[in-house]
């Protein structure tokens, strides 16, 4: 059984127990889109936050969260690279899911009974078919929830429902972003330059050579501005970093 005495924890203690619940909450979202994911048997989830305002120049979709394993930063880029301004752009006008066919005879998304009521966008250059349901909440709180695979068939009921369970999720993370890190936690000026040459698209060796620093080096800057900053991986706390101002 585990107590909980206030004021008398040390900063380590503290930090460990916030570590403990970011996990939880990490796995508890990880946990729930798995569930989502196993009802139109799709192989990958991956959740994007739209960042930036104004023009829309200055906004882009950044992905917080998957399941993609290693080659998730891989996979974010081609995503976006294909789709990116076909769902700034959708995100902007509708709020229908979008699907799409991956490059390939075998590789199709369909909603035949809700064909009405869908954004299909045909066949991508992409070695997966995918649905993305989009979320609107206002300030932050808009993106996708992605689900990806070979064959994905799903209808009506089945799309109403992991829509509404797609906003669930993006509600979710977004109040957890929304509680602040403490001010003895900042980020210091060579973690915000670390995260910020990342976020420009810099692999830990770019980032070294540039700084004069080692990689291991720049890899400790960015796992302790991952900590401070509450994420569960480099690319949510670059995401983080931009929304509170940190990183542009």
């Amino acid at each position: 059984m585990t107590f909980f005495v206030p004021n008398t924890r040390s900063s380590d203690d503290s930090r460990g127990n916030r570590g403990h619940g970011r996990a939880l909450r990490a796995a508890t979202l990880v946990t729930r889109l798995q569930a989502m994911q196993r009802e139109i048997s799709s192989k990958h989830f991956a959740v994007f936050r739209l960042n930036g305002n104004g023009l829309p120049a200055n906004r882009k979709l950044t992905c917080v969260l998957d399941n993609w394993g290693p080659v998730s930063e891989m996979m974010a880029h081609d995503l976006l690279k294909v789709m990116g301004d076909e769902l700034l752009a959708h995100l902007e006008s509708s709020l229908l899911p979008i699907l799409w066919n991956g490059n390939g005879d075998h590789q199709v998304a369909e909603a035949i009974d809700f064909a009405r009521f869908t954004h299909h966008c045909g066949k991508r250059m992409l070695p997966y078919s995918g649905i993305a349901f989009p979320v609107r909440l206002g300030a932050q709180g808009n993106g996708y929830v992605v689900f990806t695979g070979s064959f994905i068939d799903v209808g009506s009921e089945v799309v109403i429902d992991l829509h509404g369970r797609s906003c669930s999720v993006m509600t979710d993370l977004l109040a957890s972003d929304e509680r602040r890190i403490l001010p003895a936690e900042t980020l210091s000026d060579r973690e915000i330059g670390c995260l910020q040459m990342a976020g420009d698209g810099c692999i830990s060796e770019e980032i070294a050579e540039k700084l004069g620093l080692s990689v291991h080096t720049v890899n400790a800057y960015l796992g302790t501005a991952t900590t401070k900053l509450d994420s569960v991986n480099r690319i949510q706390a670059i995401a983080k970093a931009i929304r509170l101002g940190y990183i542009s």
